[in-house]
């Protein structure tokens, strides 16, 4: 799952910067909450997931009478399908420059009297980046959005036409290369690809960049109140069983995704194969997160950008570059000093990133390669953290950098993503199907209890 999964277009205004004179525009009142104008009350919706509806559609029944089979039939784009290639870390893949689809020829004009058509995740770019780069390039830009990337993906494949796809994940990439929706890329166009860390111009989900150039890169790990909860996950044995301590009941909060929460049952249990084909594996992780139910009457729900900050949650499951927006969600009163984020010291735990791609069926394809380049500049780069708080993986973007800037408190600088972590991370990858549908499962099972 992406962070911005499920996002309604509303949401677009939740963060306008996370330092500045007084409150940002759109920041909670005193009294908690989530920003006026930010997302629809009662948080993230949860109508586009398979969970919600197979819930809506009686789980327990579904799954006393074979759910997994539903679940095969019905396995999203995101997980592998027969004879496209599972990238790991020990398995990297260079996936084919087809005949019909070759990159576009060197040396070529930008095309004039453009509007370069983005196609991306809602609030997960500056406006202020897209209309820089249309005054830089005498061009216009219009953005469309899409809220899930199974939504994204049927789009495309019903025809619709952009230059730019903005936020794939490495587990759709496959599908994109195998289905000729993106197109390979011209590096030349791409000068600016030596301001990224040197691990982007070979990843191994796409060996020789030869489809992608990143965009932002998070962590998954702990995000707690240090006022109120009296445990330092830094001095555990195991920070990643924090939640599970029954004085917290009713004040602890996992990720509403099936990969983040089973994979947090796993490493609770000293399990760091978070791509496991185990089913004894997927089981006893989904006994950790319904011990979990019963221990903490646990809620379920990507707001952790807001809930801790607020106090509404002391314990929360949460991304890195929602939490280094804290600042923005804190009460009057309360010092953004008072929040906390913890990952592994070492980097061993989740870590994510997504790209940029240029589709196939782009009209202004030489435009698009400029843009890619645009958001590898630093300047640029620093303007978009500054709207969606989600860092990018740049070598002068460092911890102290973002400090200086104020984009970042110095308390959370462990948001901050280093380009260790990246190499000894662990990556939440595309799966088999039969796989992803034991996960679902598993899911499906421990959080109908919810």
């Amino acid at each position: 799952m992406h962070p911005r999964e499920g996002w309604q277009a509303d949401g677009s205004g939740r963060r306008h910067g996370l330092f500045g004179d007084g409150r940002p525009a759109g920041a909670s009142s005193p009294g908690g909450g989530l920003p006026s104008g930010g997302l629809p009350s009662g948080g993230l919706p949860a109508g586009v997931s398979r969970r919600s509806f197979l819930q809506r559609a009686g789980a327990a029944g579904l799954l006393a009478g074979g759910g997994g089979a539903l679940l095969s039939a019905c396995a999203p784009a995101l997980a592998g399908g027969a004879g496209i290639p599972l990238p790991r870390r020990d398995n990297p893949v260079q996936w084919p420059v087809f005949a019909a689809n070759k990159p576009i020829a060197s040396g070529l004009p930008a095309e004039t009297g453009a509007t370069l058509q983005v196609f991306n995740w809602v609030a997960y770019v500056n406006q202020a980046v897209l209309n820089s780069f249309a005054k830089k390039h005498k061009c216009k830009v219009a953005l469309t959005n899409f809220t899930t990337m199974d939504e994204a993906m049927s789009k495309l494949r019903s025809g619709l036409k952009f230059d730019v796809f903005m936020g794939v994940t490495a587990d759709v990439l496959g599908q994109l290369v195998e289905s000729r929706l993106i197109q390979p890329l011209n590096h030349s166009y791409l000068p600016d690809i030596t301001q990224a860390w040197p691990e982007f111009t070979n990843p191994f989900y796409d060996q020789q960049w030869q489809y992608t150039v990143p965009y932002t890169i998070y962590t998954t790990g702990m995000a707690w109140r240090k006022d109120l909860v009296h445990e330092n996950p830094y001095a555990m044995k195991n920070p990643w069983a924090l939640p599970w301590q029954a004085k917290y009941k009713g004040k602890v909060a996992i990720l509403d995704d099936y990969r983040e929460a089973i994979s947090l049952g796993l490493m609770k249990n000293g399990l760091y194969d978070l791509n496991t084909t185990s089913r004894s594996q997927i089981d006893l992780a989904r006994r950790s997160l319904q011990e979990l139910i019963g221990l903490v009457n646990v809620h379920m729900n990507n707001n952790d950008y807001s809930e801790v900050p607020t106090g509404q949650t002391w314990i929360h499951h949460a991304w890195s570059g929602d939490i280094a927006a804290a600042a923005a969600y804190v009460p009057k009163g309360v010092p953004v000093e008072a929040v906390g984020y913890w990952f592994p010291p070492d980097g061993k735990g989740p870590v994510a990133n997504d790209t940029l791609t240029v589709l196939r069926a782009a009209t202004n394809p030489v435009l698009a390669h400029q843009f890619l380049n645009y958001m590898l500049q630093l300047p640029n780069v620093l303007e978009n953290i500054s709207f969606n708080g989600y860092m990018q993986p740049l070598t002068k973007v460092t911890p102290q950098l973002l400090i200086k800037e104020q984009l970042l408190p110095p308390s959370l600088a462990s948001t901050a993503v280093l380009p260790s972590y990246f190499r000894r991370g662990l990556g939440e990858l595309q799966l088999a199907v039969d796989t992803d549908a034991l996960w679902q499962q598993a899911w499906l099972v421990a959080s109908n209890g919810i």
